[in-house]
C-alpha cells in the first residue's frame, strides 16, 4: 500500500524554497511540476484536467494552478486530457496513483467509467477530490468531495427567468453540452424541472453543440430555417454556444434580444459584454474561481479532518445590460 507523505507547511521550508515552479501538460499524464530532489518538502498534487475547452475552463484550471503553487507548499502535476479524450485522463490518473501523489484533483471529461481507477486510488490511500464535474454512479466512498456550483439550481434560475420573461409562453430550443457529461445532465434536470410544467411553452428540440460557438451557430441556422424563424427563446448551456446562437440569429435577419432571446450559463466576460450590448438576454454565472475552496479541502483532508461530500460554489445571475455593465470592470475571466 502506498503511504502518504506528511503535509508540510512550515514557514521555514517555504522561505527556503528558491526553485521556480513549473508544470508540464503531458499526454501520458506524467507532467511534473518539479524534479524529485526539489519536491521533497512539497505536497504533491496530481491534477487530472480537462484542458482547453473555452473561457470558463481556462479560467478554472488557471485558478487551480495559481492556487497550488510551490510558494504555497505544493508540487502540482498538471495533466490535461488529449482532445477531451477520457482514455488519456484515465491513463494520467492511474499514473498518479502509481507515482504515489498525495492528492488527486479530478475534472472528468465523462461521468462514467471511473470506478476501477477510483478503487485503485482508494486502495493506495490517495484521496480524490472532484472539481466541477461529478461521476456516475455517484459513489461517495470513492472520493472525498465534489467542489462545484450547483448546476441544477443554476439552470433552474434560467428557466425561472424564461417563465417570467414569456408570460404567454414561447417556442424554445436547447443547445446542450457534450453527451455523457455530468454537468449537462444536471443542467437539463434543472431546466426541465421548471419547464416541463409550463404548458404554454413548446420545446422545438435540443442538440449538443459541444460547448462550441461555431457548432452552435450551425445548429441554430438549421433550426431557424426548419421552423421559419419561429423560435422565440434559445437556452444555451454555456456562453460560447450562446454567442454562436447570436451570430446565427443575426444572419437570419432577426434581432437577438428582441426577436429571439438567448440565455446562457457561465458568466464569462464575453457573455457579459454581449448582455451589455443587448445581444444576450440572461446570463447565469457558473463561478470557476474556487481554488481557495479546493486548497482548504486539500489541507483539511490531509490533516484528517472531514468535509462535506458536496461543496457548492456560490454563483449569481445577470438579467439586464445594466447588471452586466456593473459586473464587467471586475470580471476576471
Amino acid at each position: 500500500m502506498i503511504s502518504h507523505k506528511t503535509l508540510r507547511r512550515g514557514a521555514g521550508a517555504v522561505a527556503a524554497l528558491t526553485m521556480a515552479f513549473a508544470f508540464t501538460a503531458c499526454g501520458n499524464g506524467g507532467g511534473s511540476g518539479s524534479d524529485e530532489s526539489s519536491s521533497g518538502d512539497l505536497t504533491t498534487i496530481g491534477f487530472v484536467a480537462v484542458g482547453p475547452e473555452g473561457d470558463w475552463r481556462n479560467a478554472n484550471e488557471q485558478n487551480i494552478q495559481d492556487t497550488f503553487t510551490a510558494d504555497a507548499g505544493f508540487d502540482l502535476k498538471y495533466a490535461p486530457a488529449e482532445d477531451l479524450d477520457q482514455a488519456s485522463q484515465i491513463e494520467a490518473f492511474d499514473s498518479f496513483v502509481d507515482e504515489g501523489v498525495d492528492v488527486i484533483l479530478l475534472s472528468a471529461t465523462e461521468a462514467t467509467g471511473w470506478e476501477d481507477s477510483l478503487e485503485r486510488a482508494k486502495e493506495a490511500e490517495i484521496p480524490v477530490i472532484l472539481l466541477d464535474r461529478g461521476i456516475e454512479p455517484d459513489d461517495t466512498s470513492l472520493y472525498v468531495t465534489r467542489i462545484a456550483p450547483d448546476n441544477v439550481a443554476v439552470s433552474e434560475s434560467v428557466a425561472d427567468w424564461a417563465v417570467s420573461e414569456f408570460p404567454d409562453g414561447a417556442n424554445y430550443y436547447v443547445l446542450e453540452g457534450p453527451a455523457g457529461v455530468s454537468v449537462v445532465n444536471e443542467r437539463n434536470e434543472g431546466w426541465d424541472s421548471v419547464m416541463d410544467s409550463q404548458t404554454a411553452f413548446s420545446k422545438v428540440g435540443a442538440q449538443t453543440a459541444n460547448w462550441s460557438a461555431e457548432e452552435a451557430k450551425s445548429v441554430v441556422e438549421t433550426v431557424l430555417k426548419a421552423n421559419n424563424n419561429d423560435i422565440q427563446l434559445i437556452f444555451a448551456q454555456n456562453d460560447e454556444m450562446g454567442l454562436g446562437a447570436v451570430q446565427a440569429v443575426q444572419e437570419a435577419g432577426l434581432t437577438p434580444g428582441e426577436d429571439v432571446k438567448i440565455a446562457t450559463i457561465d458568466g464569462t466576460k464575453g457573455a457579459l459584454e454581449a448582455l451589455a450590448d443587448g445581444e444576450l438576454s440572461f446570463v447565469a454565472e457558473y463561478n470557476p474561481l474556487f481554488g481557495d475552496i479546493a486548497l482548504d479541502v486539500v489541507e483539511k483532508t490531509l490533516a484528517g479532518e472531514s468535509v462535506d461530500s458536496y461543496i457548492r460554489v456560490d454563483s449569481t445571475t445577470f438579467d439586464s445590460p445594466e447588471a452586466a455593465d456593473k459586473a464587467l470592470p471586475d470580471r476576471k475571466y
